[in-house]
């Protein structure tokens, strides 16, 4: 298919961004001082939703906000991946075409103080957006509005905190998990030797050395 290539050079601007209404990209804009803003250049992008995705407990470790519409989906990779939905907002009272769009900001506790990173404005169509490289060791907030068209101000936005595991403690984790599982075998695979031994070995001894004793 030729739209993923076309969609990366409406992101470099080589092109204008007019993509098919009708297909399900989520359009959005990266602003701020960070790889990704630079990345973009305050252009607009496109990406596809994540569609069906699920949190599992082996691979993910999911944080909802408060008011539970925002849902920060740790990955073991390090990428967080965000979803949201509307109706934890209080049913809209206007239509939905009133909605504008999503405001997304993000900051993350230093040693001393808080520092921003890349705020992102979202299409009214977004329900998710992935934060591809975040660093471990470090406590995110990230903070999600929608924006409505006026006379309807902007509910409140709602904040989600989360702690990125450093990319060490998974290698930690991952080898202790290896190194465990080969223990447990090595347990298993000497109880059946000892069990061999003694059934075959011990017992036969032991018959001789009554019959032995009885003659």
């Amino acid at each position: 298919s030729l739209l993923p290539p076309l969609l990366a050079l409406l992101c470099l601007g080589l092109a204008e961004p007019t993509p098919d209404p009708d297909e399900p990209w989520c359009p959005y804009k990266v602003g701020g001082d960070g790889a990704a803003a630079a990345a973009a250049g305050a252009r607009l992008c496109f990406r596809p939703p994540a569609r069906g995705f699920q949190c599992s407990a082996r691979a993910c470790r999911a944080h909802r906000s408060a008011g539970g519409a925002l849902v920060a989906n740790v990955l073991r990779n390090g990428s967080v991946l965000l979803q949201w939905g509307m109706r934890h907002w209080g049913p809209p009272a206007r239509p939905a075409t009133a909605l504008r769009g999503f405001a997304l900001n993000c900051s993350w506790d230093g040693t001393y103080t808080r520092f921003p990173c890349d705020s992102v404005e979202l299409g009214a169509a977004c329900r998710d957006y992935l934060l591809a490289e975040a660093h471990g060791s470090v406590r995110y907030r990230l903070c999600l509005q929608p924006r409505f068209a006026p006379p309807r101000p902007a509910p409140p936005a709602q904040c989600v905190e989360f702690r990125v595991e450093p990319a060490a403690m998974r290698d930690i984790v991952v080898a202790m998990t290896a190194v465990g599982g080969s223990i447990c075998v090595m347990l298993v695979f000497i109880c059946l030797l000892v069990a061999y031994i003694t059934e075959n070995l011990m017992s036969p001894a032991l018959a001789r050395g009554g019959h032995a004793a009885a003659a």
